[in-house]
């Protein structure tokens, strides 16, 4: 038996049609009508944009990644990788992160590797929505005060 009620106009309409005016056809919310997939390349630049963001990380990967990177990044037209020393894998609600980190001297890593942990869980799982069960930090330097940058030799002058 249907609830019906009668309105002004002396129509009648279902107490289901009066609770949820906003469902026509298709049923239901249409914020969940189908699936959204996200890449772990987007998840890879989002943890290394938060990362970076941390005071006392110098630079992101290993020193040949970040060598290779550079070299990238002079080739005209070649972009930064801000996904460099970030790697993800990506579930349907969960993403596990492993993070390759470069620290300033001086600085308490054990600080630092929290700071980073909290900064990319909060900036991954606020735009993605996908729950963050891990975030792996590997320290692979320190960047002492008189060290130059590493880049590579320039052939042309």
């Amino acid at each position: 038996m249907t609830d019906m009620t009668e309105n002004r106009g002396g129509e009648t309409e279902t107490s289901a049609a009066r609770r949820s005016p906003l469902t026509k056809r298709g049923g239901g919310d249409p914020g969940s009508r189908g699936r959204t997939t996200i890449a772990d390349g987007v998840v890879e630049k989002i943890a290394g944009l938060a990362a970076r963001d941390v005071d006392g990380v110098h630079a992101m990967g290993s020193g040949l990644s970040r060598t290779f990177g550079a070299m990238r990044d002079r080739v005209p037209g070649g972009a930064k990788s801000v996904s460099r020393g970030v790697k993800v894998e990506v579930g349907e609600v969960q993403a596990a992160l492993d993070l390759e980190i470069v620290v300033e001297y001086g600085v308490s890593i054990a600080d630092v590797a929290r700071d980073v942990r909290e900064n990319v869980i909060t900036a991954v799982e606020r735009m993605t929505g996908l729950e963050v069960v891990e975030v792996n930090i590997a320290v692979s330097d320190v960047k002492l005060p008189d060290e130059e940058e590493e880049e590579p030799e320039r052939r042309i002058q």
